[in-house]
Order: C-alpha cells, then structure tokens, then sequence
C-alpha cells in the first residue's frame, strides 16, 4: 500500500464466498423493494377493502333480509369490479417488475479479489464497494480508498455543495458520487442503513400530484358526507310513506337510493386506466415508476431538456486537435487525461485515441459539471488541465476565438493547458498556458426534429439547458429547429443569468437555449418555471441533471444515464430515445381526456340518485327505482360504456380544472333526469291510478334509460364507427330487457306495458332535449 499525492492506493481481496454466505443467511444484506408497483396482498387489500366496498357490501346484506334477492344484483358487481381490478393490477405488476429487475441500479463490489457487479439488493455487509461519477451511494459506510471523490448530498441534506470525502470519511446511501472516484465497505445496509431503501430515499420528497386521482378523492369525500346525511333521512321518509307496504319495501327504497349515489366503478376505472397506460408504454420502451406521472405528463407545458443524450446520442467522438507546433507531449498529456480514474463521456472519447501514456500520474483533480475541467499531474513535466475554455480562461486567451468558432459550428470544444505546479486543492493552477484545442464531435439524433416540432405543435414550450458552450448548445438547437432560436449565438450564457428568481423566470419565459448551465442553476430554472405556473418536464442522463429531475412535476430519465437520474425520476426511456416521450405525452392524454368522459357518467347518476332522494324526502313517496333496476341502468349506460371509452383511442390536448368541468355537466343533466324520472312517476300515476308502484318504477326506469343513453351520446362525440356501434348495442340490449317479459318481469321487477311504455318514452324524450341543450351551453373542450 502506497500513498501518492494524499490518495490511499490499496488492493484489497474484499469478503470471500463464504463469508457473503454468512451474511445472507444472517439477513444482513441491502435487499430493497422494488417502487415500481404495491405488494400482491397490498393490490388484493386495496382492491378489497374500500369504503364503498364496505358499504354495499352492508346494503347488500339488507336487501338479502328483505327475501328480494333480484335487488342484490349490484352485490355481484361489487364482486367483478373488484376481480377486475386486482387480475388487471396483478398483470400489470409482473410487467412492470420485470421491467424493473431489468433495468434495477447495480453495484461495483470486490469479493474474492474480483471486482463484479451485483444487484443493489445483493450487497450484503462489510462489501467493498467501487464509486464513480454517476453513482447513487447504495449503503451506509466508510471511505477506504479516494481519489478526488466529491458527493452530493442534497437528497438527503438539501445542501446542494458537494462534499469532498477522504480515506475514513462517512458516506450514506442515497447520496450522489458527482467527481472522482473511489470504494468504501458497507457497515449499514438494509434496514440499518441510513436510507432503507435507495430508491425511496431518493424520491423521499418527491409526491406526484394527479389532478384526476386528487380531484376523484375530493368527489369521494363531498359524496360520503352527502350520503351520511341523507341516508337516515331517506330511511326514516321510505318508512312513513303511504306506498310502502311494509319495512322490506321502505328498506328496498333506501337501499336504492342509497346505491345510486355510489359511483363504485370511479375509482377502479383510474385506476385501470393508469396501469394498462403503464403497461401500454412498456411495450414502447418506457419504464413508468409512479403510475399517475402518466396522466401528469400530459399536463406539461414546458419541457427542459439536455443536448447531451437527448439531442444528440451523447456517444461523443474525438474529432481533431488543434495545436501550433509538435504534439507529443499534447499526446502523452491527453493519454493520462483518459485514463483518469473518474470514467466520462470525455475521457472515454479520448481512451480510444491516446493510449499508452509513458507519463507517470502523481494527483489530480477530477471533472466536475460545476467546474467544468478536470487536471492531471505528472511527475516532471508539469500540471496539465482539460476543460471549457471560458472555465478555463475566464478573461479570454489566445484560443478563445478559434474555440467559439469551433463552438458555433455545433462542436464540443476543450481547451488543453499547462502549467509548472498543481492548484491549491480544487483551484486552478496558476500561470497556466493554452497548448491546444481538442475537439469532440456529437451525431445529432434523427428523431429529435420530429420529436420537437410534436411538442411545438402540441404549444408545449422547450428550454434547452446545456453544461456546454452557448454557441455549441445553440448550433444543436438550430440544427434540430428548437423554437425561438435562429442563430447559434442566441443561447444565453448561464453565467450572466440572475440568481433573483423573479428575474430568473423573466428571462426564462422569453430565451429557449442555454448554456454553461450548472447543477443548481438547473435545479434554479425548474424551480423558477414552476413558480410562474408551469407544469415542467425535466430530461436528463447525467449526474448533473439529478436534483433538477427530482425537483421538476415530471423527471424523464435516459435508460443508459448515471444510477442517480433512473433512481429520481418518475419515467425511465429503457433505450434513451427522446422520440418516444411524444407517445408517453399522447398516452397521458388519452387517459385524462378518457377518465374525464368516464367520470361524467359516474356524476350524472350520482345526481340524478341526490335529486330523486331529496324529492323523495320532500313529496314522502316511494323512491320510483329499485336497486336491481338501477344495477341495470348504471351497467347499460355507466359500466360498460365508461370501460369502453376510457380505453378508447383520444388526442384531445390536456385542458385544466378536470373537477370543475366535470361538475359542470354532470350537476345539470343529473338534475334533468332526476326531475324526468319523477314527472314520469307522476304521469303514469295520474293516468293509470290502479297501476301501483310497479308501473311507476317502470315509467322511471324507461326514462332515466333513454336520458342516459341520450347523455352518453353528448359525451361520446364526435361519433366514431366503433362508439356508433357501442349506442347501438347498449340501447339493443336495453330494448332487449324490456320486450321480453322472463327479463324485465322476473328478473328487474319491471311490469311493461304498451301505456307505460309510451309515457316512459315520451318523457324520456323530453329529457334527451334537455340534455343536449346542457351539452351545448355548458363549454367543454373538444375531443377526439
């Protein structure tokens, strides 16, 4: 063991196989649940055990009191609802698992003397562990060997200053490795560890806010305590009618009431809705973390992207050097340079052109994105530095021009210098000289035009945030047509950018490109973009775009990125390819413009269940729909068709106040069919006096049928062939129903006849006009 230049070199042969086996069978290993999707008991429970389940559930038991077993009917329901729900979830977890395990973060450990990789959840205790720039620390535990090795431990502190870490220094798990490299072994893993799990550490403050989730559980909350109250009421009103024979029929009326009110398919239909979404992306090669970042992608207005790896492949090249004079010792210099041990993008380019440095290396320090250069020291020939030439040279040197004119030509351009003596610590060396400028070529991807002209044409603005040089970012940004740029020497410097966030937002919303960005003015920019009202997407692959991914509404991670960006963010693109977030932004629209069509059908009968309670309340009759009657209404006009249409193919754009909208529509044609269904009772009532409550249910059921029907028509539109056919096969079989006596007599208590028919139809009618005129006057943005 030696020590050169303050770094502790050492071998070490880390655990044998026997001892690792020890530990596993002792349970102190870094085993970590996937975030990914719930436990199998945890989908049966949440599927099972809900409020409403509860509920009908108890409703149910009381119809079966009463010996009208036909009225039970929604019981069964509850039943599939419930299967489908779980069967669906179920699928959806061993896809997006195995996707997971696929794609899962791994670890750099040395057992036996070799270095392998294993999975996170595979390191056991007192492992040693190899850190690189990129990495998410995956364990507590103590530095044993460093070279330049700097942390971030923001995620866990919220100091966003990188911490520099020497032999016998602490790092924790979910801390990120930002420059150098070195190992440590784990002394607490598991749930010993600081962070118990990596990935929820990381994410720790990160909560996806889905406006349907958020705006489905308020309507739950508002329709519990309305049915709170008014269930007892209705109870005690069904009890005192004179219509009601005896108790069973008074229960048989609350219980119907009561029924309607639930919209017990709401939930499971987001739900749904969201997991096949989740599964449907997979199959295009994207891994979604939280399931409701689906539909939150498709509330995004500004996307804040990276040139390296979105823009471009990110597979940089080495192109040329430039250099007056000879370029051996360029050569020899650039070949330590790639051989430094924080592995990048850059230094990897380099490796595959210099090799074989007869140069010995004595200390350095290693490239960060917040300094932008990395050094190398030599023992006799000096201190060499490789970074951004305006990093570099702040005031200028005699390359500077060459390397902007390089630099507007869309190249990456670094600048190689010297100087006699290292810097003092991470500083600068002092006397450096410019030897010559490297050159790195980047392929722009084929896709990225395409893929930006879909986000301008769908007004979702781009903001370009480069660690590079401007003129490079931007030569990129024309090349691919972002907007509000037409000259590479539009991209602004970050480093003229205000640190006032007010300020900082002003320039935000009129300039697209930017370069020079570091980590906290990323982080700044999103932060600043949210303030003023913006939903942000962040992309990024590298160490450097982590914290801003997990502070933006939606962090997009490149598949091939550092293990700290795919740890943060909420969509993982398995095979980094920028093209495919056009699709992830149409899937996202398609579920909340679907959702919200659904929920519209749900509110309507939830309505239209309120009006005819409070009617009911106030007049003392008996409530006009039995439960099994109002079971097939809600399966012909809510059930099936909302499955069907949340499924359905939408390219409507996403348009905020999901909540309010619905309300809207569905509070007003509630009314209306309520109301209908009412004044049908009483049509039928005064002109078939003899016809009792049978030929009432009838009448109301006829209408509330059509009306229904009749809504779900407005929503459906425009009509397509498939959702043409869909009106045609749910209004066959409600005529189906009611033409054959076994169904409609026997088995939904309904007594048809060609008078009650009539009536039913005619106000049904009626109603049918009513709803379309509220269709037409309430404003609501148009569908596919």
């Amino acid at each position: 063991m030696s020590e050169v230049a303050g770094v502790r070199e050492e071998r070490p042969s880390g655990l044998t196989s026997a001892e690792v086996a020890r530990r596993v069978a002792d349970g102190r290993t870094n085993a970590v649940r996937s975030r990914t999707s719930r436990g199998t008991g945890q989908i049966v429970r949440a599927n099972v055990i809900t409020p409403f389940n509860g509920l009908l559930t108890a409703l149910f038991g009381v119809v079966l009191a009463t010996g009208r077993w036909q009225n039970g009917l929604f019981g069964l329901v509850v039943v599939a609802n419930t299967a489908i729900g779980v069967v669906q979830e179920l699928r959806a977890k061993r896809t997006l698992d195995r996707l997971a395990v696929l794609n899962a973060p791994r670890a750099r450990v040395t057992r036996d003397g070799v270095t392998s990789e294993v999975d996170v959840g595979d390191v056991v205790a007192d492992d040693l562990i190899g850190l690189r720039t990129g990495d998410q620390v995956v364990a507590d535990g103590e530095v044993t060997a460093a070279d330049g090795l700097e942390v971030d431990e923001s995620l866990l502190t919220g100091e966003s200053d990188p911490v520099h870490k020497a032999v016998g220094d602490e790092v924790r798990s979910g801390s990120i490795v930002v420059a150098g490299s070195g190992r440590f072994r784990a002394t607490a893993v598991g749930a010993d560890a600081y962070t118990t799990r990596l990935t929820a550490e990381a994410r720790r403050f990160t909560v996806v806010r889905s406006e349907l989730v958020a705006g489905t559980n308020k309507l739950l909350r508002w329709i519990s305590l309305m049915m709170l109250v008014v269930g007892p009421l209705l109870l005690w009103s069904q009890l005192r009618s004179p219509d009601t024979d005896d108790w069973q029929e008074a229960m048989t009326g609350a219980v119907a009431a009561l029924v309607g009110m639930v919209p017990e398919g709401l939930v499971l239909l987001t739900s749904l809705a969201f997991m096949i979404a989740a599964v449907t992306l997979a199959r295009e090669q994207t891994l979604v973390q939280e399931l409701p970042a689906v539909e939150v992608l498709a509330r995004v207005d500004v996307v804040c992207l990276d040139k390296t790896g979105t823009l471009t492949h990110g597979d940089i090249v080495f192109d040329r050097l430039v250099a007056d004079g000879p370029h051996d010792d360029l050569h020899e210099a650039l070949a330590l340079l790639a051989t430094a041990p924080d592995v990048n993008a850059t230094s990897a380019a380099l490796a595959e052109r210099f090799t074989s440095a007869t140069w010995r290396r004595t200390g350095g320090v290693p490239f960060s994105s917040s300094r932008k250069w990395s050094s190398v020291d030599t023992d006799g020939h000096g201190t060499w530095v490789l970074g951004a030439p305006e990093m570099v040279f702040p005031r200028g040197g005699p390359l500077s021009d060459p390397a902007a004119d390089l630099a507007a030509r869309g190249n990456r351009v670094l600048v190689l210098a010297r100087a006699d003596s290292p810097g003092d610590g991470t500083a600068l060396p002092a006397g450096l000289t410019a030897r010559g400028l490297v050159v790195l070529a980047e392929r722009v991807r084929d896709d990225a035009a395409d893929t930006l002209r879909y986000f301008a044409e769908q007004g979702v603005a781009l903001r370009v945030i480069s660690g590079d040089n401007p003129r490079t970012v931007g030569a990129v940004a024309v090349a691919v047509g972002v907007p509000g740029i037409s000259a590479a020497d539009e991209a602004v410097d970050a480093r003229t950018l205000p640190e006032d966030p007010e300020a900082l937002a002003d320039v935000l919303e009129t300039s697209a490109v930017y370069g020079r960005v570091t980590p906290q003015q990323k982080r700044a920019m999103v932060g600043a973009l949210r303030r003023r009202g913006h939903v942000v997407a962040m992309t990024g692959d590298g160490v450097n775009d982590a914290m801003a991914l997990k502070d933006a509404d939606i962090g997009v991670a490149m598949g091939n990125g550092a293990a700290a960006t795919r740890a943060v963010a909420q969509l993982v693109l398995l095979d980094s390819r920028f093209a495919h977030l056009p699709d992830v932004v149409a899937e996202g629209r398609r579920v909340i413009a679907n959702i919200e069509r659904a929920a519209n059908l749900f509110l309507v009968k939830n309505a239209y269940s309120l009006v005819l309670a409070l009617v009911v309340l106030v007049s003392g009759i008996a409530y006009p729909l039995a439960p099994i009657q109002l079971t097939m209404i809600s399966a012909l006009t809510i059930g099936i068709p909302g499955f069907v249409l949340a499924l359905g193919p939408n390219r409507r754009r996403y348009v905020p106040g999901f909540l309010g909208r619905v309300l809207r529509l569905a509070a007003p044609t509630g009314v209306v069919i309520g109301l209908a269904a009412f004044g049908g009772d009483l049509a039928i009532r005064a002109l078939d006096p003899t016809g009792g409550r049978a030929g009432g249910q009838t009448v109301a059921t006829v209408v509330v049928l059509v009306a229904s029907l009749w809504t779900l028509s407005v929503l459906a539109r425009p009509l397509a062939g498939w959702k043409v056919a869909l009106l045609a096969g749910l209004a066959s079989a409600a005529v189906v129903i009611l033409a054959v006596p076994v169904l409609a007599r026997d088995v939904f208590l309904l007594d048809v006849t060609p008078q009650r028919l009539l009536v039913g139809l005619a106000v049904g009618a009626v109603a049918a006009g009513l709803v379309e005129l509220v269709g037409r006057f309430v404003p609501r943005p148009a569908h596919d």
